[in-house]
C-alpha cells in the first residue's frame, strides 16, 4: 500500500503533462485539416515524373 503514495502523485503528474499537451496542441490549431492529408493521395504531383 505505500506504494500508492508515490503511484497516485506520478499519476496525476502526468495526467497534468498530457492536459498541457493538449490545450497547447489546440491553441496551436495541430487539429485542423484532419482529412487533408487523407485527400492528398487524389491530387496530381506537380513533380517530374516519366
Amino acid at each position: 500500500m505505500e506504494v500508492l503514495i508515490v503511484l497516485i502523485p506520478v499519476s496525476m503528474i502526468l495526467v497534468g503533462i498530457g492536459a498541457a499537451l493538449f490545450i497547447w496542441a489546440v491553441n496551436n490549431n495541430q487539429f485542423e485539416q484532419l482529412d487533408k492529408h487523407g485527400f492528398d493521395i487524389f491530387e496530381e504531383d506537380s513533380g517530374d515524373q516519366s
